[in-house]
């Protein structure tokens, strides 16, 4: 039943293809126009920098360091630190990514591993900053306040996940932050890694584009198929049917909802056009961002489909997520003075947009990364005294 239901999908699909050419050729470019400004410089680099840092052993180095702050935070290895820190600086799916070669090299259990899995993947600070505060919005400002709000949530919903299938096994001793031993698995990981430098760079570029092409194929794939479901108007009879039970929200506002189910970005486009309140639009921009869209679900299928990791876990996450950073961003709007009035915007060159985005991208990294490094010898010193 289940293939026969496959092939019906993908003939419809195909069928509408062919029947409204133009509108496909339309919502692809668009897709592949806000892949190229946005999710390349915020992807690329970091991919590149994650796997030269994985060959060079600093995951190690990292692992040893922060485990004592991971371990009774999360109930995660310290290796997962360097996810953490990744995923909140380049975006979804780096974290995915990164969890999944994490599994299959055996330093992560298989809970662990879900248990990573539920909190390392938000959108971009360059998306987050740059196109939906300074670009949609036209209120730059107001991306403190949906990034503050996706990140805080996402780290409440890994807190939360902590208590995700305990074990009964005895609890295992934390060890404090030691230079000398993490220098050691350093230079272990090193020397088991009989690649050169040489094709060590080669194999990070490759795996890199390729990891990114295949995100900027699920953005276009699931941007014709929204288009096409909004042609056909099967968005709008489920916003039609979803009205008739939920009176109070606008037809327009839950069309735009479930479009946002779909595909965050043009959820978050519609939503800025079809709620007119400030707060009505932050409380479901940030709910659709925690969400984030089946177009990245299906991203992290693919990613994982290689390892044992379970999907429900993450989904779960997601609509805790969604939920978090609705609340959160209504309390810190409550104590903000967001500006009533838009912004001139400009529209900069390809140069800049790329710049600023792995500009905020970068600023990211390292500071998670000194925070969290700040937190380790913070835990050492009051161990010592």
């Amino acid at each position: 039943m289940s293939i026969i239901i496959r092939v019906l999908g993908l003939s419809l699909l195909a069928f509408g293809m062919f029947l409204f050419p133009q509108e496909v050729l339309s919502s692809a470019s668009a897709s592949l126009s806000l892949w190229w400004r946005f999710v390349l410089p915020a992807l690329l680099p970091f991919f590149i920098l994650s796997e030269l840092l994985m060959a060079s052993g600093f995951v190690h180095f990292l692992g040893v360091f922060l485990e004592s702050f991971m371990r009774p935070v999360f109930r995660l290895p310290g290796q997962a630190a360097f996810v953490v820190a990744m995923g909140y600086t380049s975006g979804f799916p780096m974290g995915a990514v990164l969890t999944a070669r994490l599994r299959k090299s055996g330093e992560i259990s298989r809970i662990e591993g879900e248990r990573l899995l539920t909190f390392t993947n938000n959108p971009s600070p360059g998306f987050m900053f740059g196109a939906v505060a300074s670009g949609m919005l036209g209120k730059p400002t107001l991306g403190i306040i949906l990034a503050g709000s996706v990140y805080l949530a996402n780290l409440l919903v890994g807190f939360l996940f902590r208590f995700y299938r305990i074990t009964a096994s005895p609890a295992q001793p934390i060890k404090l932050p030691s230079f000398k031993r993490a220098w050691q698995e350093l230079k272990a990981a090193q020397l088991q890694d009989k690649r050169t430098i040489g094709q060590i760079l080669t194999d990070s570029i490759k795996q890199s584009f390729t990891t990114v092409i295949m995100v900027g194929g699920f953005m276009a794939f699931f941007s014709v198929i929204l288009r096409l479901l909004n042609l056909w108007h099967v968005t709008l009879l489920l916003a039609t049917l979803s009205h008739s039970l939920i009176r109070i929200v606008p037809l327009t506002i839950q069309q735009a909802f479930f479009n946002g189910l779909l595909e965050m970005t043009i959820g978050c486009q519609q939503t800025i056009q079809a709620v007119p309140v400030l707060s009505q639009q932050i409380a479901l921009l940030t709910l659709l961002m925690g969400w984030s869209g089946l177009s990245v679900f299906a991203q992290v299928i693919g990613f994982i489909s290689g390892t044992d990791l379970r999907l429900a876990p993450f989904v779960f996450a997601r609509i805790l997520h969604g939920i978090f950073a609705l609340g959160l961003s209504q309390l810190f709007l409550t104590f903000a003075k967001v500006p009533t009035t838009s912004f001139p915007l400009q529209t900069a060159s390809p140069s800049l947009q790329f710049w600023n985005t792995w500009h905020l991208s970068l600023l990211m990294f390292l500071g998670l990364s000194a925070l969290l490094i700040f937190l380790a010898l913070g835990q050492r010193f009051l161990a010592k005294t």
